[in-house]
């Protein structure tokens, strides 16, 4: 039970006086305390996109296919976990949810930090550390969800959007620091054998169990900074029914497809492309680069809400989509074909503004949530101010738990688009049949942004 000092009894940001006195210190301590527990997340939760690239040099004989499953799963089970952590804040208080389910990270980091040590491990339990991996993935529902209560109308976006791409920068973390963590042995004899292998005729060592423990200390330490640093808030207690009320809205399931086409791209690339380029371009050192196209995509989507906070977000989304076809268009000319060795160059630089602008498309599609839900419950208030205010609050409340269930559907994407490459690769030799999926998608998304939101004459526009 948490003390009453945790216990936030009253919370009206939106209140000018009350917002500069109180509300900005306390919504900001919470904001910095989520934001390295949702970056832990997404680092547990891509940890297989790194370790993959290793496990035939730790003795494990696993086919192409079965490595692109094993990067695919955490995001699987990362999507369908979202479904229910988006409720999560509301029934049990954003701080102890967020202490919880930190804490949980813990089991899937030990569990592949001892299962990489023996070759003979069998590829079912890989798979269900790769599906436990998916904790880290549905924490960002819950995240979402409880920090968007903190902060007033105008500054959601940027809060927003500062929550989810110092979030997702776990993703470039782990692709960054993982190829340098494996190898050297970081905790000693407490750390497990290296493993050996032979590489052009010289024999190398790796400790692949780094790419687990080494994130445990970090992950103990933001559960204890969680319990002792954040609030929960009696205001945004809610029960499921509550909550449940975002199913009968329209926007809700528009907004599930546009951030499958913005985030379940980011997260699948970040999922897929190193492996992809050691399929496509074998000579090209991906593990020293692999982390850029995620860094690049985290970086810029806080600048994606705060662009769309001033012109609107679903004209920063629609162009979004336009130049995501551009991208695709860029990857298939580069491609290797007839026994060529491809344009490298352009394959890496359409995979970097893919990048860049599915972390646009993040923020500016995080903006939309809550202006389509708040508008939406002020809309059918009566006029008086009474009834004005409770839509407001009533807004928030929906618009809370549609971010966290509009991120479980749009984590998906985690799973379908290295599936996707997994299977055009089997049936033809190359990603091709994938990549025209993804880009019919794309335009898809451009007209149901226009129609439903950007139009001058659209029902919902924001």
């Amino acid at each position: 039970m948490a003390s009453d000092s945790t216990v936030l009894p009253r919370w009206e940001p939106e209140n000018r006086a009350f917002w500069q006195s109180t509300g900005r210190g306390v919504a900001l301590r919470n904001l910095w305390i989520s934001i390295p527990c949702l970056m832990l997340g997404f680092i547990v939760s891509v940890l297989w996109s790194m370790v993959t690239l290793n496990l035939p040099n730790a003795g494990f004989t696993f086919s192409k296919e079965q490595l692109f499953l094993l990067t695919a799963l955490p995001q699987l089970s990362g999507a369908t976990l979202r479904i229910f952590y988006a409720f999560m804040p509301g029934l049990f208080g954003g701080r102890r949810w967020t202490t919880f389910s930190t804490s949980l990270l813990l089991i899937p980091a030990l569990w592949l930090g001892f299962a990489v040590q023996d070759p003979t491990t069998s590829y079912p339990v890989m798979l269900s550390i790769a599906l436990l991996c998916g904790l880290g993935s549905g924490n960002f529902a819950s995240s979402m969800a409880n920090i968007a209560h903190f902060f007033p109308a105008q500054e959601k976006g940027k809060a927003n959007g500062l929550n989810a791409g110092f979030g997702n920068l776990g993703v470039s973390l782990a692709q960054l620091l993982i190829p340098l963590a494996v190898t050297m042995p970081m905790f000693g004899a407490f750390g497990g054998e290296a493993q050996h292998y032979v590489k052009l005729g010289v024999e190398k060592s790796l400790w692949l169990q780094n790419a687990g423990f080494m994130w445990v200390p970090l992950i103990a330490a933001a559960t204890v900074a969680a319990w002792f640093g954040m609030s929960d808030m009696a205001d945004a207690k809610s029960s499921f029914s509550e909550q449940a009320v975002i199913f009968k809205r329209r926007h809700n399931w528009l907004m599930c497809y546009l951030y499958l086409g913005t985030f379940g791209s980011f997260i699948g690339f970040a999922g897929a492309f190193a492996l992809l380029t050691k399929t496509l371009f074998p000579l090209v050192p991906i593990t020293k680069i692999a982390f850029l196209g995620p860094l690049v995509g985290a970086l810029i989507r806080p600048v994606g809400g705060m662009i769309a906070d001033k012109v609107g977000g679903a004209r920063v989304t629609m162009l979004v989509f336009c130049c995501m076809v551009i991208g695709v268009l860029g990857v298939l000319s580069a491609l290797p074909v007839a026994g060529g060795a491809g344009n490298w160059p352009l394959f890496f630089g359409s995979f970097i503004a893919l990048f860049l602008f599915a972390g646009l498309g993040n923020g500016s599609t995080y903006k939309m949530i809550p202006t389509l839900f708040v508008n939406h419950s002020l809309k059918c208030a009566a006029p008086d101010e009474a009834s004005q205010r409770q839509a407001r609050q009533d807004g928030v409340k929906e618009s809370a738990a549609a971010a966290g269930f509009i991120s479980a559907i749009g984590a998906y994407g985690g799973y379908f688009i290295p599936q996707s490459f997994g299977l055009s690769v089997k049936m033809s030799g190359g990603p091709q049949y994938a990549l025209y999926c993804f880009m019919a998608f794309y335009v898809s998304c451009i007209l149901v942004t226009w129609w439903c939101f950007a139009r001058r004459k659209a029902a919902q526009p924001c």
